[in-house]
């Protein structure tokens, strides 16, 4: 009879061990997953505000480039206009005199490629920073996502075993609860 005493001492005492490190266990995750979620809500918060700025910036630019084009396009209209007005009906008529003497009129083709030429933009370079800056940020997105997919997936297993090994110990439902 003192034997058994004895092991059935044995059993509480691990049984209660085994219960003191899940409960750490339990603990640990815990504060792992309240340490991950406010890490995400800083991220989130970040990447909100990131997305602010550049939303903000786009604008300026948009903003800058309707302020240049309309610039562009009020230096055109003078240039056309001190043009005209310098060709007045003397200089308009010498102009024309000297074009016939010289025998050479523009065919429209040649008009045509005149005028793209003068119409031709440079290439714009600076939107390919702002595209590499977008690029980094996506990537930086993507990794975030996967690394949190990751994270479920861990915790889901997890909660799988944890299930199992409720179901194994004979610790069943009872009105949609575990006992």
């Amino acid at each position: 009879m003192e034997k058994d005493l004895l092991e059935l001492h044995t059993l509480i005492d691990v049984h209660f061990e085994q219960r003191k490190k899940d409960e750490e266990e339990l603990i640990g995750l815990k504060d792992r997953i309240e340490r991950r979620r406010s890490e995400r809500a800083e991220i989130q918060r970040v990447r909100a505000e990131k997305e602010k700025d550049r939303q903000n910036r786009i604008a300026e630019e948009r903003h800058r480039k309707e302020e240049e084009e309309a610039k562009r396009k009020a230096d055109d209209e003078a240039k056309k206009k001190k043009v005209l007005s310098g060709m007045g009906a003397n200089f308009g008529g010498f102009l024309a005199k000297a074009e016939s003497r010289k025998g050479k009129r523009l065919t429209g083709r040649e008009i045509k490629k005149k005028t793209l030429a003068d119409r031709r933009q440079p290439l714009a370079t600076e939107n390919m920073r702002e595209d590499a800056q977008r690029a980094q940020e996506m990537w930086n997105w993507i990794y975030q996502l996967e690394s949190e997919k990751f994270d479920f997936m861990e915790h889901m297993k997890h909660q799988k075993y944890e299930v199992l090994l409720k179901k194994v110990h004979g610790k069943g439902k009872v009105g949609g609860r575990w006992k």
